[in-house]
């Protein structure tokens, strides 16, 4: 058994992740700073090989109380983990201390989003331009703030969803579950005008096609495109919103179409919306997924008092 830092049986370890695993370099140093440093937390007291699942809880608490990410101190873990199954399967120990071991809580991130003033500002953009690409970024804009669309779904849109009735999109979303979504009329007004210039974007002839054949096939895509999925892609879209986002001035890595969806979400709530009819607008099987919008309106209601409450400050009247 090691004693002290040097154990000696993690270049073993770090050697059969590199033999049987084709673990890279990279891997192979994380992995051995991680179990260097459950060493050093575990000093004088017991050595590497001979440590309890009650020493491994005490140091992802010690990292907790650190500071360190959830996610940083379960990749620790997992380093600690395999190594003591190495240990295991070579009769080096008779258990492994680690499989008593809960992971440590991920938590759930909260979504990015953007304020109303920042979509207003992207909004105002996508509108002042001319011309059939114009249009038809104004009506990609406005549908996916106006309606939280997943992009998947916005690009799949058919034709005929929005030939229906102008008032509501028929969207089939995952599981091939259709739903219906109301469109304001901004986002009414701005698909019209789209509709009248998407000729422009039907695929053409091919080259060397005569002048009488010479005419736009027929698409059954709302957003038709002359690429191969025959409608514009998620990648084209997420281009266009992070161009649209430079000449606004707004950083582009904060602009994407999920994180309209999310500004979608989180701006209905803000102003009242139900929490059912919230899920049933983004198609989310469980509530619980809807459920993290109530988390950014509380992280915003708490920003607000910390920032404007009189007792944030300190109290300078009299009591």
């Amino acid at each position: 058994m090691g004693d002290g830092p040097n154990s000696p049986q993690i270049e073993p370890f770090l050697e059969m992740l590199a033999a049987e695993r084709g673990a890279a370099a990279n891997t192979l140093e994380a992995y051995r700073r991680d179990l260097q440093a459950f060493t050093e937390f575990l000093g004088r007291r017991r050595a590497l090989e001979a440590a309890t699942a009650d020493d491994i809880r005490a140091f992802l608490g010690a990292l907790a109380r650190a500071g360190m990410a959830p996610r940083t101190a379960a990749r620790r873990l997992s380093a600690l983990r395999q190594f003591y199954r190495f240990l295991l399967s070579e009769t080096l120990r008779g258990d492994d201390p680690s499989a008593e071991v809960d992971s440590p809580r991920q938590g759930r991130a909260l979504p990015k989003i953007l304020s109303e003033d920042e979509v207003g500002a992207l909004l105002d953009a996508a509108q002042a331009g001319e011309g059939p690409e114009a249009l038809r970024l104004a009506a990609l804009v406005e549908l996916l703030y106006a309606t939280g669309l997943r992009i998947s779904e916005l690009v799949g849109l058919r034709l005929a969803a929005a030939q229906r009735d102008q008032r509501l999109l028929i969207v089939q979303g995952k599981g091939g579950k259709e739903r219906m979504v109301p469109l304001s009329p901004a986002a009414r007004e701005s698909l019209s005008a789209y509709l009248a210039a998407r000729d422009h974007f039907l695929p053409g002839p091919g080259k060397g096609a005569k002048a009488p054949t010479a005419v736009k096939a027929a698409s059954p895509w709302l957003f038709p495109s002359r690429g191969a999925e025959g409608h514009i892609t998620r990648h084209r879209v997420a281009q266009l919103l992070k161009d649209l986002a430079r000449r606004t001035g707004i950083d582009p890595a904060r602009v994407s179409p999920h994180v309209l969806r999310h500004a979608f979400a989180s701006h209905l709530l803000d102003h009242g919306a139900d929490l059912r009819a919230l899920q049933k607008m983004l198609g989310h099987a469980d509530i619980s997924t809807t459920q993290i919008y109530t988390h950014v309106l509380g992280e915003r209601l708490k920003s607000l008092v910390q920032d404007h409450h009189p007792l944030a400050r300190g109290r300078t009247g009299p009591r």
